[in-house]
């Protein structure tokens, strides 16, 4: 490998929220970190360069987009994904939450019906919530160790109010790589109910072979006409903190207003280091990116055995996509408050609790792998002390 990523990096007395707040958010000291979906790992070389040698330029004005950033993110769909975008079809956030609560806020009225499918990523819930809609769960159904989309519920969740899906692809606890046939099934239910998809790929770079993501948005045209989707490098890259990400709707009409949402707060420019981040990522980032994802893959290796010989009353759920491992504590013998006490009080590592996800969530736990495998090791076997049974 021509990157190392198992390297030891201190990131305490960084502002880290990962690392700097876990004392405060645990409410115990010496915890390892294992909860924020950042990873631990250096920012890639050719992204520091390209931030370096922008900061040498003694001015840090207003910036906008240039036209290379557009055409960085053009050949990286194409290339990863084999999908054909237009320049037209792009836009700018700060965030891909942000984008999220602007897209409910643009596209859904108070009362409108907005559906999810639990469990899932936590800021989903807020983004309805928070702004007068009512959320209306989908629940996924975990059969031979792979959560399916139930569709027969998630018609029958449908009433004239709902307005809205919001789809987490790849998704974000699961680690699920939604298939071709499941994509286009729920798809079309959406298309015929006149709802408008709202498609969270952030971790769409992070997937394991022999998987594929297939954006929603490139199953057809009028899949694409009725479906804004939603990336960012973060995740990918390591570069969370610059807060960048960018939107794509093929729909004139459904561009425009979200162009107006972002807009209207001034929010659309963006930041001059989170542009030349992104750029130098979807540039130079392939063989970066091959590294990492064939680590990542060494590290679910490495959890599944340890867990398979050392943890017999924990079940891991095989991810297909992202750093992050869903871990099923039921058959442990404890309770899910149990669960959470001794993760933080015997074993001293901290992950994201099941429950944030969702009331299908009791009984989980989240845990980030994206660290150096000795890190992944020490956090196993200080939960291997107790979940034995």
């Amino acid at each position: 490998m021509q990157y190392d990523f198992n390297e030891i990096i201190a990131r305490k007395g960084t502002a880290s929220f990962k690392h700097d707040l876990t004392d405060k958010f645990f409410q115990q000291g010496d915890i390892l970190p294992m909860w924020v979906a950042d990873m631990d790992f250096r920012t890639p070389d050719f992204i520091l360069e390209a931030l370096q040698e922008r900061i040498q330029h003694p001015v840090l004005g207003y910036s906008f987009h240039p036209e290379s950033q557009y055409q960085s993110i053009i050949s990286w769909l194409q290339r990863r994904f084999q999908w054909n975008v237009g320049k037209e079809w792009i836009g700018f956030s700060p965030g891909v939450v942000p984008a999220l609560n602007l897209a409910v806020l643009e596209f859904t009225r108070p009362g409108d019906k907005v559906l999810i499918q639990t469990p899932v990523y936590f800021p989903f819930y807020s983004a309805v919530k928070d702004h007068g809609r009512e959320m209306v769960l989908n629940p996924l159904t975990l059969s031979d160790g792979r959560y399916q989309m139930d569709l027969e519920n998630f018609i029958s969740q449908i009433d004239e109010r709902t307005t809205m899906l919001i789809l987490c692809s790849p998704h974000n606890p699961t680690g699920n790589v939604w298939r071709k046939d499941e994509l286009e099934s729920l798809m079309q239910i959406c298309l015929e109910k006149n709802i408008l998809v709202i498609s969270d790929e952030i971790h769409a770079d992070i997937v394991y072979p022999p998987h594929q993501h297939i954006p929603t948005a490139s199953l057809s045209p009028e899949i694409s006409a009725n479906t804004l989707t939603f990336m960012s490098a973060s995740k990918t890259f390591n570069i969370a903190g610059l807060s960048t990400s960018f939107f794509i709707a093929s729909s004139e009409e459904l561009f425009k207003r979200m162009e107006g949402a972002i807009g209207r707060l001034h929010l659309s420019q963006g930041n001059i280091f989170g542009n030349v981040a992104m750029e130098a990522a979807y540039t130079y980032g392939a063989l970066w990116l091959d590294e990492l994802i064939a680590y990542l893959a060494g590290n679910v290796r490495f959890a599944k055995e340890f867990i398979n010989n050392c943890m017999p009353g924990v079940s891991l759920i095989e991810p297909e996509a992202t750093f992050l491992l869903w871990l099923d504590f039921r058959a442990s013998g404890f309770s899910d408050k149990e669960v959470r006490k001794l993760l933080v009080e015997e074993a001293r590592v901290g992950l994201s609790n099941g429950i944030l996800f969702g009331p299908d969530g009791e009984g989980f736990q989240r845990i980030n792998i994206g660290c150096p495998r000795s890190v992944l090791e020490k956090g196993l076997a200080g939960m291997s002390k107790i979940f034995t049974i």
